[in-house]
């Protein structure tokens, strides 16, 4: 694996390729990763892809908390809606923060 060093951008592959595919910086700028940053990125990719489908569940409990908001049925039920986009909210910010730290290990690419 090869890391570019201007957009972070991860090639798989046996040698850099000639330019990113994301930045367009020449291939100079790529640094081959070790073994272990390799496994940290490979042991990695599930949790974080499990993080990134929580984050678009929580998109989607956001919407019907404040479609049920809208509605406007009953104080019990708006009371609810709230609470659970609060809880989304909370969370979002969470996995982001988790992420965050992830990317700061070398455990994401």
């Amino acid at each position: 694996m090869w890391k570019c060093s201007v957009c972070n951008f991860i090639h798989e592959g046996e040698t850099a390729p000639d330019k990113c595919p994301k930045c367009g910086a020449p291939k100079e700028k790529f640094a081959q990763l070790d073994d272990k940053q390799v496994g940290l990125i490979q042991r990695s990719r599930l949790g974080n892809a499990l993080l990134m489908e929580l984050n678009g569940l929580l998109d989607a409990m956001e919407e019907l908390a404040l479609t049920g908001i809208e509605d406007n049925l009953d104080p019990g039920c708006v009371k609810l809606y709230e609470e659970c986009r609060d809880f989304a909210a909370f969370a979002r910010q969470s996995l982001k923060a988790e992420i965050q730290t992830h990317m700061d290990k070398g455990k994401w690419g």
